[in-house]
């Protein structure tokens, strides 16, 4: 198989808006394009008003590779929040998004996001262990929540592994880096289990009440993604955003852990610590299926695009 790497000169994680020329691209093969989706641009859109999208951008960049066949023109294999940056994976044909979603399925996907959240963590690891259900407050029914908040609707388990990475200040206010590690798939899990402890997500203008409306953007990027396809798994790495040299307006003091250390001990964990429900083996393991509201929902949009095809 014929693959193509190519690596952006400029992170696109910069401060710079979204444009239809800066699309930064990881990976390229065959089957799938992994890019490094900007901050604050959708993966797609039906309104006819909202042209800047990261399927606008992929149309631009490789015209070739759009499926007539399929509503947007590319398979999108998961999904991320207007907001967030980092690893999108595409897929480049029917066959390539089947596999990916019994990736998904079967909860074979490692992810792990980078973020600042505001105030000092305590601690160096913990697990976030909040259900999570959908908001039905007036004003907030495009929220989630967690159990037992005012108006959460239909709670389901969710977990998410927490480690310090950084202390340090943003615009001069103490902040954590941290790595987060989704153990489930929730709409917005990350963002609502770090306000559950009382660290928000720095720059979350939805969940802060339009509060925290100061930072440019919401600090939160897919780092990691990792699909354990056959014969040769897609593992990238989105390049960190949150460094002194691309913004510095964050200042790090202390390090308790490097980014790659972080990394290491998630995709190799010790004797006797076993394997995460979301990097439990390769493509071929039997896993018991426990499908997310979400990964229906993805599900039945590919197979409706596939009987475009």
């Amino acid at each position: 198989m014929n693959k193509d790497y190519e690596r952006s000169k400029q992170v696109s994680a910069s401060m710079e808006p979204a444009s239809l020329e800066n699309l930064c691209v990881l990976y390229h093969s065959a089957d799938f394009i992994v890019v490094n989706k900007h901050w604050d641009i959708r993966i797609d859109s039906k309104m006819w008003y909202e042209k800047q999208t990261v399927q606008s951008q992929l149309r631009h960049r490789f015209p070739e590779l759009a499926d007539p066949g399929t509503y947007y023109g590319f398979r999108f294999c998961h999904q991320l929040d207007f907001s967030t940056s980092g690893a999108l994976c595409v897929a480049l044909n029917k066959a390539a998004a089947g596999r990916a979603y019994r990736c998904f399925k079967e909860r074979l996907v490692t992810k792990a996001y980078l973020a600042l959240v505001r105030g000092w963590v305590d601690g160096d690891r913990m697990t976030l262990d909040f259900s999570i259900g959908k908001n039905t407050c007036e004003g907030k029914t495009h929220m989630m929540c967690i159990e037992g908040a005012e108006g959460c609707e239909n709670p389901k388990p969710c977990q998410t592994e927490l480690q310090v990475l950084e202390y340090g200040s943003y615009s001069g206010d103490p902040v954590t880096k941290v790595l987060l590690q989704p153990l489930t798939g929730r709409t917005h899990q990350l963002r609502v289990h770090c306000g559950a402890i009382g660290h928000p997500i720095v720059g979350d203008f939805t969940y802060s009440l339009r509060k925290d409306s100061a930072p440019y953007r919401m600090m939160l990027h897919a780092y990691l993604l990792r699909l354990p396809l056959l014969p040769e798994p897609v593992e990238v790495t989105a390049p960190d955003p949150f460094v002194t040299s691309l913004d510095p307006r964050w200042t790090p003091q202390r390090q308790l852990c490097t980014v790659e250390a972080a990394l290491q001990s998630l995709l190799q964990p010790g004797p006797g610590e076993g394997r995460s429900p979301q990097h439990s083996g390769t493509e071929e393991t039997k896993s018991p299926p426990v499908e997310t509201e979400e990964q229906i929902a993805q599900c039945q949009q590919w197979l409706s695009e596939w009987g475009m095809d």
